[in-house]
């Protein structure tokens, strides 16, 4: 805003509020006596864009305003600073920070060891989905007779973004190329299904270590849609020796270095 007179208390006028928002400052102050017509959606964008408002601010004004609050996009890859702190603490843990599109941004060191590293693909390959269906070999990480539950999560899940993000999102460009190159993606997704259960317990196949039995604990950022994937196993079991001696050397378990033996 251009300097002006002194001012007597802080915050914006209403006049400048108005100019900031682009609209007219009786019109401002009709809504704000609640004399006006309903404020279009585009009017409450421009407010909330004018004042600054966070993702929290703007939902809110958006319902008092009689509207539904718009969609959050992921928008970024870009972890935030407090997921990353939270990763630093977990450094002899599998854990890894994933997008609303299935796609690993950050893991620990032992969960690039138990699951392989999920960071290193490019392009429609960086999701989770599109790996499933067009890299036989990303199969593995699973047992055989668990794959039909969770290609079907999977095939929710990128329904549940399409719908969220719209027909010009990364997610809408990932579902085309996988129903241009894969009959068994198109199947699934002509059942829309939307059902895209929490599974704490998962089964996970190491090429040295064999199945472990393993719980998902999920934290989100609901502000980048981003979700925490942390993975334990229950104390005295199989598993948790196996986890446990995988997290003391990540580098020895390493995916990438071991070939399948009987153990």
């Amino acid at each position: 805003m251009p300097s002006g007179v002194r001012r007597r208390t802080s915050g914006l006028r209403r006049e400048e509020i108005a100019s900031l928002a682009l609209i007219s400052t009786d019109y401002y102050c009709r809504m704000e006596q609640q004399r006006g017509p309903q404020p279009s959606v585009e009017v409450v964008a421009s407010l909330a864009k004018a004042l600054r408002l966070s993702l929290d601010e703007r939902d809110h004004l958006y319902r008092l305003a009689g509207h539904n609050a718009p969609a959050r996009s992921p928008g970024t890859d870009q972890v935030s600073a407090a997921m990353m702190r939270i990763i630093d603490r977990l450094k002899d843990t599998p854990a890894q920070v994933m997008s609303a599109l299935g796609e690993t941004l950050v893991q620990t060191p032992p969960a690039r060891a138990l699951l392989g590293d999920e960071t290193r693909y490019e392009g429609h390959a960086r999701s989770v989905v599109y790996r499933w269906f067009t890299d036989d070999a990303s199969r593995n990480v699973y047992p055989t007779e668990d794959h039909p539950k969770i290609e079907r999560s999977f095939v929710a899940g990128a329904r549940v973004a399409f719908v969220r993000d719209g027909a010009s999102s990364r997610a809408a460009e990932v579902i085309k190329a996988l129903l241009e190159c894969s009959p068994e993606f198109a199947v699934l997704w002509e059942q829309h299904d939307v059902d895209t259960p929490h599974e704490l317990e998962k089964r996970l196949v190491h090429p040295q270590l064999g199945v472990l039995d393993l719980q998902c604990q999920v934290l989100h950022d609901v502000t980048h849609l981003h979700t925490l994937l942390v993975f334990t196993a229950e104390v005295g079991s199989v598993s948790h020796t196996k986890l446990t001696a995988l997290c003391a050397e990540p580098d020895a378990y390493s995916r990438e270095a071991l070939v399948p033996d009987d153990r």
